[in-house]
């Protein structure tokens, strides 16, 4: 009798948020704010491109600073469970008529082939790949821990958490259910627009036990391919506070926080790279879902339904 796993195929799949290709004007000024003041490990760099990754990361990279003119995502990248899911997505996505574009191996330092394309009703830069590096950090850097490839520096992110992108008012239904239907997000926490119910105000989705690792925000100025934030963890609350107290000092600008989200029930603060205004979150906290029966959570003015 064969195996059940030998019968079954789930299909291609997401296994979680894998990085974030930032363009900056100043690369010099990004590398301030995200190796000397987040503590991330600059694990090579390549005339105008640097690649990192924070204390808890073992594979090469989770952030890619491209010096260029325009200070714009490049790419959102997602890894997939298993190596030919890159390939078995590439057929699904053609099947729909999606454009998409191969990006060989190495292209990004350190990692295999992956796949690109536009997500339908957002139009952001979506990249799916599956094998990636695992270099040691420099002696002089490393952990003792194993399960950490450097030692903790700066304000010490942990990981990078989840992306939060906004597209248009008119198409966030469209990108919300493409991204659950086709990617296999699960919403887990939405609200709708209060004046057109219905129609998603913002949404948070996982493939993992997060509350989130993808949110999607509709965007009142009906632009489309907008990046809100990008989120690195960070151990604890306490950790928050550091940062607030510490980035104060060191003049960079806030959006919001510290403070504690109700929804996902994180503490955040929100500040912008000096270089590239891209906003970041330091996230730290939340819930986790295990429950396989999790019924999304609708947010109404005043409450919960």
């Amino acid at each position: 009798m064969s195996k059940l796993s030998d019968q079954y195929d789930p299909g291609p799949q997401i296994a979680q948020c894998g990085g974030i290709n930032l363009g900056t004007t100043d690369l010099e000024k990004s590398l301030w704010f995200f190796r000397d003041t987040l503590g991330m490990e600059e694990v090579e760099r390549h005339d105008n491109v640097s690649y990192l990754r924070c204390h808890q990361e073992l594979v090469h990279h989770s952030l890619v600073l491209t010096e260029q003119e325009e200070a714009i995502v490049n790419a959102y990248s997602f890894r997939v469970r298993r190596p030919q899911d890159v390939e078995l997505f590439a057929e699904h996505l053609t099947r729909q008529e999606i454009e998409i574009v191969e990006v060989p191996a190495g292209t990004e330092t350190g990692r295999g082939t992956a796949i690109r394309f536009l997500l339908p009703g957002g139009d952001h830069p979506f990249e799916l790949y599956y094998d990636i590096d695992k270099p040691l950090a420099p002696e002089n850097m490393r952990s003792r821990l194993p399960s950490n490839s450097s030692k903790r520096r700066g304000l010490g992110v942990r990981r990078i958490d989840h992306f939060n992108i906004q597209t248009s008012l008119s198409t966030i239904n469209q990108a919300e259910q493409w991204v659950r239907d086709n990617l296999g997000f699960k919403r887990r926490e939405f609200a709708y627009l209060p004046e057109s119910p219905g129609t998603v105000m913002a949404s948070w989705m996982s493939v993992t036990p997060q509350m989130h690792d993808l949110a999607i925000v509709a965007n009142r100025m009906e632009k489309k391919a907008q990046l809100h934030h990008v989120a690195f963890n960070l151990q604890d609350f306490s950790d928050s506070l550091v940062a607030a107290d510490i980035l104060k000092d060191l003049d960079v600008s806030f959006s919001a926080g510290p403070g504690k989200h109700g929804i996902g029930q994180a503490m955040y603060l929100y500040v912008h790279d000096p270089a590239s205004d891209h906003r970041v979150e330091l996230y730290a906290g939340g819930y986790l879902i295990f429950d396989p029966d999790w019924e999304p959570i609708e947010w109404k003015k005043g409450g919960v339904s």
